[in-house]
């Protein structure tokens, strides 16, 4: 069998971890949310050094499905390591409607699988500055570091869309 390490990586709340379940289901692969190395309860964030710690590793193995962002100067690495890149790249307005979709589950306890597996949820006024902060300073770089491990070779796949998501998802058998 040949190596097979999928990274997904988009901005929140694009559907980055349900995809990421149902293509890790499908392909038989261990998956890993970003979000779990990067946050810790009360929503502190790792220091460098145990990211890092937790990070590499997984990078280094022959079959992952890593998803998430994590910090921003891991990202290359990993997608450069990466056999199949799959970015959800949608318009920020969208990311903001299905994070916000997100916080009304988690508000009313049918939230099946909270952001990085943490009970209390961002607050909403965080989550909505993240996504444009992510948006404005994070996906030019990101854009870029995809456009170059396409060029060197790995498959990448764009999706922009929740009906392309979907059509995606519903491709895969679990």
């Amino acid at each position: 069998m040949n190596p097979e390490r999928i990274a997904i990586i988009g901005n929140a709340g694009g559907g980055k971890s349900t995809l990421a379940r149902r293509l890790a289901a499908a392909h038989d692969l261990p998956l890993t949310e970003v979000d779990k190395l990067l946050w810790k309860p009360g929503w502190v964030e790792a220091s460098d050094e145990e990211y890092e710690a937790r990070h590499a590793p997984l990078i280094a193995g022959e079959n992952w499905l890593i998803e998430g962002m994590g910090k921003l100067e891991t990202i290359p690495a990993r997608l450069l390591r990466a056999t199949w890149i799959i970015v959800i790249d949608m318009p920020i307005w969208m990311h903001f409607w299905l994070a916000a979709e997100r916080q009304i589950e988690q508000a009313l306890g049918t939230l099946e699988h909270p952001v990085a597996g943490l009970g209390e949820p961002i607050s909403t006024h965080d989550m909505f500055e993240t996504l444009w902060w992510t948006e404005q300073n994070w996906m030019p770089t990101i854009r870029a570091a995809i456009d170059a491990a396409e060029a060197a070779g790995i498959k990448v796949t764009r999706l922009d869309s929740v009906d392309a998501i979907d059509a995606f998802r519903a491709g895969l058998t679990p």
